[in-house]
């Protein structure tokens, strides 16, 4: 059976490999240059090419994004930037821009295109469009639902693959056309710099009557109006696989490690459980549990089941809901003794109940009993951010697991 790719954001070189590790397919990430997300880290060119080895070696796939609404200035250097990445063997770069575009097919003819989501490719028309010129895999607007998505997959060829957001933030915006960051703050988001002005707090006037103005509020410290609660589809594996889609693309280049991780994860279970046995597929709900201990919204369906309704805003807060912190990395473990070695990420005490995860399995619980520091000194607690710390394991741990906890405020 041809398996959907489960495709996930990499805003840095430890989240490319976090999610690679724990079952990403493909990920997409940004270079220095001609991508939408200033506020990560981004990737030189060197790390770019450890990434693409680090996924080429595990059979895994590298996309670069080059999704701007560029200026000229935002043109210069493209050729050299576009040579070097398919030196680099990238498997595939996504662009919004008819002339970005038109400059990586004289460039390089052969290197695969992606059309960006920013591009608000919402008919099949507009796909064959770009289909003509070349392009074999687009990434639908976010505004399209169920129905419409499989009436494009019924019209368009079958070397024309359909990749769509499946889980994470959501623009109050349509796809690539927001301009609201600019004209308030003087940061484009079309060119990577978005401020999020939709998750502002903000007071809403309405006019009665001439020069007379009311304030329409929800509560005296204003409303959250354009704030939109996150995606999450994991609930619905069987439809989207079902409506002809190719890729589930999971957002979030500038979450953590953790984030990547544990979501990643959850919706991997989910995929191999539905491809073990189609016809009898069963929704666990321990995959939504997993993903709400990763930073959230609450969850949408976004546009697939109709358009949102005021349900799907979240009117009192910009503010993520966290039950849980990431506080170690395993980076060794001792089979004989059962110790562990851990990167110290946030702070842990002797005493605290620890949750362990890792990909393709359950977690365990355990509680932390005794902990050493890096020359075998007991401490009661680790509060350097990436001290070194060891303690005994209840179950066998393997490089790169994780553990978590739960907060108490």
């Amino acid at each position: 059976m041809n398996k959907i790719e489960l495709l996930a954001p990499a805003g840095d070189l430890e989240k490319l490999k976090m999610a690679i590790i724990y079952g990403a397919d493909a990920v997409y990430l940004g270079g220095e240059s001609f991508g939408l997300r200033k506020a990560s880290k981004n990737f030189s060119m060197k790390e770019i090419e450890e990434g693409i080895n680090f996924a080429h070696e595990r059979g895994k796939k590298v996309y670069i994004t080059m999704n701007i609404v560029p200026h000229n200035e935002d043109l210069v250097g493209l050729e050299d930037y576009i040579t070097e990445l398919y030196n680099l063997k990238v498997d595939g770069v996504l662009v919004s821009d008819p002339g970005i575009f038109s400059v990586i097919r004289r460039t390089i003819p052969d290197l695969p295109i992606h059309l960006s989501t920013q591009a608000s490719a919402t008919n099949y028309e507009t796909i064959m469009f770009w289909y003509n010129l070349g392009i074999r895999r687009v990434v639908l607007a976010r505004e399209l639902s169920f129905k419409e998505i499989e009436d494009i997959t019924k019209k368009i060829p079958k070397d024309l693959e359909i990749e769509t957001f499946v889980h994470g933030a959501m623009c109050i915006s349509y796809s690539g056309r927001c301009l609201l960051s600019n004209y308030m703050t003087g940061r484009d988001a079309n060119r990577g710099d978005c401020a999020h002005p939709c998750r502002y707090k903000y007071h809403l006037m309405e006019e009665k009557r001439p020069r007379e103005y009311f304030p329409v509020y929800e509560e005296d410290e204003g409303t959250f109006i354009f704030n939109s609660k996150d995606l999450c589809m994991i609930e619905h594996i069987p439809e989207l696989i079902k409506s002809g889609i190719k890729s589930f693309k999971i957002e979030g280049r500038v979450k953590s490690s953790y984030y990547v991780a544990t979501v990643v994860r959850a919706y991997r279970m989910a995929i191999d459980e539905y491809y073990k046995n189609p016809e009898n597929y069963s929704y666990n709900s321990k995959w939504l549990e997993e993903i709400t201990k990763a930073s959230h919204r609450d969850f949408t369906k976004g546009f697939y089941f109709g358009k949102p309704t005021e349900e799907d805003q979240v009117y009192t807060s910009s503010s993520y809901i966290r039950g849980y912190d990431f506080v170690g990395l395993i980076l060794d473990y001792d089979k004989n003794t059962k110790i562990a070695t851990i990167e110290q990420r946030n702070r842990m005490f002797v005493g605290d109940e620890i949750e362990v995860f890792g990909p393709n399995k359950d977690y365990f619980v355990q509680t932390i009993d005794k902990m050493w520091d890096e020359e075998d000194n007991e401490i009661e607690v680790a509060p350097h951010p990436q001290q070194i710390v060891k303690m005994k394991m209840a179950y066998p741990v393997e490089k790169m697991d994780m553990i978590r906890k739960g907060r108490k405020d």
